[in-house]
């Protein structure tokens, strides 16, 4: 047959557009260029043993590079095992490729096996969802929805490829997708005004998020926040939005409570936001979050963020890097020796609270050793003391995540990444797609011992593709993020404290997790002991091979009592 196929023209596609790993899990319907893949070498092909390890890895790899990056998925089960992992990634706005092929136009009406409405199932989890009817627009759709998933706000996309659309002679040309750019500018009277109301503030405060990250804008809002003597919190974010150490970072909002993130939000006379919105928690504040007189600013190249929720005085759709630039010079400008002076004062004093807030917090830390059971602060202080200092740390160990920041706090773009959008499972997978993207950098996924059974099987893709991450299961037996947000629960609504629900308890029976690894020829060690700590991380940074540390942790759980109660 002369010619090529759509099953060779989409590879050449996704290759003209950068896009050389293929993050899949193979089905029937999407044998035809799997097939083909072979005839292009340089397209590698990520086999990962379930769809949500697919896309988590891609997050991951997508995070690294701010690429699109290319996802392979069967149909209707393929693209149902998948969409938490793609929910999490709209939310935290990867731009995710996503392709799935169907048995073929010629067979929707038949109501077949595995037949089903997919550009619905995925609509509510992508940015675009669409079907190619045609081979005549087989590229152009591609090109579509690549320039929609990598525009500013990036999201996932998905294309469903009929199986006959496919396999037709295809004459459409190649050509890379053309990516436009964001890179808007606000006008200088609305700089000027940012800048007059956060000079006039004697509390400034910045909430920052994800679109500082990705369009690079750290060191310019940095040197805001500096200017200004503001305190800094990290918002609904998954990359690094500010060197953790800084005196001016004070870590983030609340995730699950508005009763967490209020006394934060409302500290300030004046509010300036960039790059997220206001604000993520599962149960948010219902009422007006900031002071009464607070003036709120908000930049983002997410016209929908602003004021989605909670009121703005001056909304700005921009480029938050060439915005903080641009705010950074005029703050210089009118800044007056008596406002420097204020600000640099709030900076020693924000400077000096957070000092003693670690220091207390490292000094607490220390009653911890000796004990019968292992906390997280003494394995991530001698992690620290082994480390290399451009290390690339993927955290999921959620309620272990205060320890690990603290002994090893993220200070470079790129480098530090958690999860997000609340489906767990993304740690391993996540770090796999980072050390993928940075073979030449130490990679380490942090994830719980509930989090990480959702994509155990990620570690046997590791090694598979020679992929040198390495693991760690803070494994404390139990959903400890659950237990602590019943706690929660139980106190708003005066209810006496008792046994939390058994179905928190992961207790029985015990999971082997360094076995679990073992059997997916991951080499492992189990950690029960302070004096077993240091030769496993010894052991784990050795060599460039995937690695895997089952950490046994402190934890509130009863095997006893849930073999009594479940093993009926």
């Amino acid at each position: 047959m002369a010619g090529k196929t759509g099953n060779q023209k989409i590879i050449e596609q996704f290759l003209a557009d950068g896009m050389d790993h293929m993050f899949g899990n193979p089905g029937t319907v999407e044998q035809g260029f799997l097939d083909a893949v072979a005839e292009y070498p340089e397209m590698k092909y990520i086999l990962t043993l379930q769809e949500s390890v697919a896309v988590m890895a891609a997050d991951g790899y997508a995070r690294a590079t701010q690429k699109p990056t290319l996802v392979q998925l069967h149909s209707s089960p393929g693209i149902g095992n998948a969409v938490g992992a793609l929910y999490q990634a709209k939310r935290g706005h990867a731009p995710l490729v996503v392709i799935g092929s169907d048995a073929g136009l010629q067979y929707m009406n038949m109501d077949a096996q595995m037949a089903n409405d997919l550009v619905a199932m995925m609509a509510p989890v992508t940015k675009y969802s669409t079907l190619v009817l045609s081979s005549k627009s087989l590229l152009r759709t591609l090109r579509r929805a690549v320039k929609i998933a990598a525009t500013p706000p990036m999201g996932p996309v998905y294309v469903c490829l009929p199986m006959d659309v496919l396999d037709e002679l295809n004459d459409e040309p190649v050509f890379p997708t053309a990516i436009p750019s964001t890179r808007v500018v606000p006008s200088p009277d609305v700089i000027r005004q940012a800048a007059e109301v956060l000079l006039a503030a004697e509390k400034p405060v910045m909430f920052i998020g994800d679109g500082v990250a990705y369009s690079g804008a750290v060191p310019a809002m940095t040197k805001v926040a500096e200017l200004l003597g503001a305190e800094v919190y990290g918002v609904d974010f998954g990359d690094l939005v500010m060197d953790n150490a800084h005196p001016l970072y004070q870590g983030t909002t609340g995730h699950m409570f508005g009763s967490f993130s209020k006394p934060i939000t409302s500290k300030g006379d004046a509010n300036l936001i960039v790059g997220t919105y206001m604000v993520p928690e599962v149960f948010p504040d219902l009422d007006d979050i900031y002071a009464p007189d607070a003036k709120v600013l908000h930049f983002d190249l997410n016209a929908y963020e602003i004021a989605k929720n909670h009121r703005v005085d001056v909304g700005v759709v921009a480029d938050p890097k060439d915005s903080l630039e641009l705010l950074a010079a005029v703050l210089e400008e009118l800044i007056t020796p008596e406002q420097k002076a204020a600000a640099e004062a709030r900076t020693r004093q924000i400077g000096e609270a957070k000092a003693q807030k670690l220091a207390a917090e490292i000094e607490q830390d220390k009653n911890h050793t000796g004990g019968s059971r292992l906390h997280m602060a003494q394995f991530a202080k001698v992690l620290a003391e082994h480390l290399p200092a451009d290390a690339i740390v993927f955290d999921e160990a959620l309620t272990s995540s205060p320890a690990i920041t603290r002994y090893i706090p993220p200070k470079l773009p790129g480098h530090y990444f958690v999860t997000r959008g609340g489906s767990l499972g993304v740690g391993f997978p996540g770090a796999i797609g980072a050390k993928l993207a940075n073979p030449d950098k130490t990679v380490i996924g942090f994830s719980g011992d509930g989090g990480s059974m959702y994509t155990i099987q990620a570690l046997w893709s590791a090694v598979r593709h020679d992929t040198g991450a390495k693991f760690v299961v803070c494994n404390n037996g139990s959903y400890k993020l659950l237990q602590l947000n019943i706690d929660v629960y139980w106190k708003e609504r005066e209810i006496p404290v008792h046994d939390h629900p058994l179905s928190f308890d992961l207790s029985y029976p015990a999971i082997r997790f360094d076995l679990l690894a073992q059997s997916l020829g991951v080499e492992a060690v189990r950690v029960e002991k302070e004096e077993e700590i240091a030769p496993a991380i010894e052991r784990m940074l050795a060599d460039d091979k995937p690695f895997l540390i089952d950490l046994v942790l402190e934890g509130n759980f009863k095997p006893d009592w849930v073999k009594t109660n479940c093993s009926q």
